[in-house]
C-alpha cells in the first residue's frame, strides 16, 4: 500500500505568507507580558539574543528542510539524525508548541473581539475560532494558504499603521523609564515571551512536502519571512513602548493584571478611543492574531499528521482525507485537546509551555543538523548553512541557555511539559514501538 501522500501546490509567495502568518500574532500580543518580567531593557536584551537564535536557526534549519522536505519537519530530521527515540522526543515536542500555541491565540482573539461586543463571553469567540479556521484547513491546504498570505499582508500592513499613528509621540525617556525593574534576572526570566516574537518560523518546514521545487521555494519563502519579522518587531517594540513607558502596555488603567491587548493599550495614549481610527485598528488588528492563529493550525496539523503516518501516534492520525487530501483527522484531535487548554483560561502558561517544545524542538534540531552533517556527508543539499559550524552552533548554545532559564524561573510549567513529553514517551515505548528496544 502506498504511502499517504499530500499534494505540492505551494510556492515562494505563499511560503513567505506562512512563515510571516504563523509568527505575526507574536507582535499583537504575548510579548509585553516579558516587561512585566524584564522591564524595557530586560526584554530588549533577551530579544536581541532571541533574534540572533533564531536567524542562526532559521538558515541552519533550511538546510534541512531543503535536504528532507517532509511534512514532519524537524521529527523527520531527527529520526533520520539521531534515531526514532530521539526523533520521538523531538515530534512530540513539535506537536506541544503546535498544539498550545493556537489556543493561546484563541483567548486572544476572544480578547480583542470581546472589546467591540462586551456582551458576549470571550471564550463563544474563541471556540468559534477553532471550529472556522479548521474546518478551512480541512478544506483544503490551497485555500488555506490563500486565505493566510491576504491576512498576513493586511496584519502586515497595520502594525505599519499603528507605528505610522504611535511613532509621532515616540520619547526615548518613556524607553529609560524604571528599564530593568528586576535586575539581570528579569532578562531571563523575559526569555519565553522574547521567543514568542517568532515562535513557530519553523512552520515552514511543515509545509515543505506540499511545496512546488521545495529546494529552492522553501530557502526563499524562509528567508524572506525571517527578515519581515525581525524589522516588525523592532518597530512594534518601539513604537508601542515609547508612547507611555512600558507599564503602559502591560497594565490597564486602574488593573494590576497584565493585559493580552498590548497594542490597543499604546494606542490609547494617542487618540481618544472613541475615535474611528482606534476602533478600525483595533478591528484589523485581529488579522494578526488570525494570521497565526490559522496558520499554525496549518502547520500542527501536518505534524500530527506525520507523526500517525509513519506509526509514532495512533495511525488514524495519518490518514489523508479521500477528498480534500487533508490532514483531517490531525487537525481535528488538535482542535480538541486546544480547545481543553483554552478553558483552562492560562494564557501565559500556555504560551510558556508552547515555548518549552519550541526550545526543545531547536536543541534536538541542531544536533539532529550536526548528526546528519557527519552520518550523511553526501546527502543532497540544494542549500547549505552559512559560516558553518558556526550558525548552528550559536543557534544550539542560545537555545540551551534559554531553556535551563525557562526551567529555572518556570519549575512548575517545566515539569508540566516534561510530564506530558515522558508520559507521551511511555506510551510510545508500551504500545508502538515495534521492536520493543530503548537505544539511549
Amino acid at each position: 500500500m502506498s504511502e499517504p501522500q499530500l499534494k505540492k501546490v505551494l510556492g515562494p509567495v505563499m511560503l513567505w505568507g506562512l512563515g510571516v502568518g504563523y509568527v505575526i500574532s507574536g507582535m499583537y500580543f504575548g510579548w509585553n507580558l516579558g516587561l512585566a518580567e524584564g522591564g524595557t531593557l530586560g526584554l530588549a536584551i533577551a530579544t536581541v539574543f532571541v533574534i540572533i537564535m533564531y536567524l542562526t536557526f532559521t538558515f541552519s534549519y533550511t538546510e534541512l528542510a531543503c535536504a528532507i522536505p517532509r511534512a514532519g519537519g524537524a521529527f523527520e530530521y531527527a529520526n533520520r539524525g539521531l534515531g526514532k527515540h530521539l526523533g520521538f522526543v523531538a515530534g512530540i515536542a513539535q506537536n506541544i508548541e503546535f498544539v498550545f500555541a493556537p489556543p493561546a491565540i484563541a483567548a486572544a482573539i476572544g480578547a480583542y473581539l470581546h472589546l467591540l461586543h462586551p456582551s458576549v463571553d470571550y471564550l463563544i469567540f474563541a471556540i468559534g475560532a477553532y471550529v472556522i479556521f479548521t474546518s478551512m484547513n480541512i478544506l483544503g491546504v490551497k485555500l488555506a494558504a490563500s486565505f493566510e498570505l491576504v491576512v498576513t499582508v493586511l496584519a502586515v500592513i497595520e502594525l505599519l499603521i499603528f507605528a505610522g499613528v504611535t511613532f509621532p509621540a515616540f520619547e526615548f525617556s518613556n524607553l529609560e523609564h524604571n528599564a530593568l525593574p528586576n535586575g539581570f534576572s528579569g532578562i531571563f526570566a523575559a526569555i519565553p515571551f522574547a521567543i514568542w516574537f517568532f515562535l513557530a518560523i519553523e512552520g515552514v518546514a511543515n509545509v515543505a512536502e506540499e511545496t512546488i521545487n521545495p529546494q529552492k521555494n522553501v530557502l526563499i519563502g524562509f528567508g524572506s519571512a525571517i527578515v519581515t519579522l525581525i524589522v516588525l518587531c523592532i518597530i512594534t517594540f518601539l513604537s508601542a513602548v515609547g508612547v507611555g513607558g512600558w507599564e503602559a502596555v502591560v497594565y490597564p488603567v486602574g488593573s494590576t493584571e497584565p493585559s493580552d491587548s498590548p497594542l490597543p493599550l499604546a494606542i490609547a495614549h494617542v487618540i481618544d478611543n472613541r475615535h474611528i481610527l482606534y476602533k478600525l485598528l483595533i478591528g484589523v488588528g485581529l488579522l494578526g492574531l488570525i494570521a497565526s492563529f490559522h496558520g499554525i493550525i496549518l502547520a500542527g496539523g501536518r505534524a500530527t499528521f506525520e507523526f500517525g503516518r509513519v506509526g509514532y501516534a495512533p495511525s488514524i492520525l495519518g490518514k489523508v482525507h479521500q477528498r480534500f487530501k487533508t490532514p483531517a483527522n490531525a487537525l481535528l484531535i488538535n482542535m480538541a485537546i486546544g480547545i481543553i487548554a483554552l478553558l483552562t483560561g492560562k494564557t501565559a502558561g500556555i504560551i510558556t509551555i508552547a515555548c518549552f517544545g519550541a526550545i526543545c524542538l531547536y536543541i534536538i534540531s541542531m544536533w539532529s543538523f550536526f548528526a546528519l552533517r557527519k552520518k550523511e556527508p553526501d546527502l543532497e543539499r540544494p542549500f547549505k548553512v552559512p559560516l558553518y559550524p558556526l550558525f548552528p552552533a550559536i543557534a544550539l548554545i542560545i537555545a540551551i541557555v534559554c531553556l535551563i532559564a525557562m526551567i529555572y524561573y518556570n519549575p512548575l510549567t517545566a515539569l508540566l511539559f516534561f510530564g506530558l513529553v515522558i508520559l507521551s514517551y511511555l506510551y510510545f515505548l508500551i504500545f508502538l514501538d515495534k521492536d520493543k528496544t530503548i537505544k539511549l
